[in-house]
């Protein structure tokens, strides 16, 4: 793969697409939780605000802000990677690369990254966010989908004229395994 030029502006808002290694893979649905805890322990670690995110079977879309003065986004993709990986047994297709790399070969190598420049920008990063569940073919509505921030969007849209703060995405309970197919 090519050398690949990252934005190392400090303080930008990022979309991010990760990957499982198995596209065909449920993990990251099937053991959420353990990604929400990842997802925690990297936030605390190294501060970012999640401003979007959905998390698909095999793939993650999310946008992040990062703190004003850092701009190093691939020490935080590394180390949720790993916090997540670390709790799994490796997959019995890892290659023999992968064994002598010490790589689990839960997630593809890479991610892929995008700054958002404009608010225009942001609201079709947003727009793909809240469908790739639709467009995946999921669910038949974007309000079908268990894990994606489109419900904390929405708690916020309709509690504008109430005086209680808006819900985290981390506390709002969502339930936990994937809408049955009718």
């Amino acid at each position: 793969m090519g050398n690949q030029i990252r934005s190392k502006t400090p303080g930008a808002t990022f979309f991010f697409t990760a990957r499982l290694a198995d596209p065909r893979s449920s993990l990251l649905t099937d053991e959420v939780d353990l990604l929400r805890r990842a997802m925690r322990e990297t936030v605390s670690r190294y501060p970012f605000s999640i401003d979007d995110i959905v998390v698909l079977p095999a793939a993650i879309h999310t946008i992040w802000t990062l703190p004003e003065d850092d701009a190093d986004f691939s020490t935080r993709w590394s180390y949720l990677k790993s916090r997540f990986s670390r709790a799994l047994p490796p997959p019995e297709s890892r290659t023999a690369t992968e064994i002598l790399r010490k790589e689990k070969g839960i997630w593809q190598r890479r991610f892929w990254e995008h700054r958002i420049r404009s608010a225009h920008d942001l609201m079709l990063h947003r727009r793909l966010i809240h469908t790739a569940p639709v467009e995946a073919g999921l669910v038949e509505r974007p309000t079908d989908w268990s894990w994606t921030s489109l419900h904390r969007d929405l708690a916020t849209a309709h509690m504008a004229h109430s005086p209680a703060r808006a819900p985290k995405f981390s506390e709002m309970g969502l339930k936990t395994a994937p809408p049955e197919k009718v």
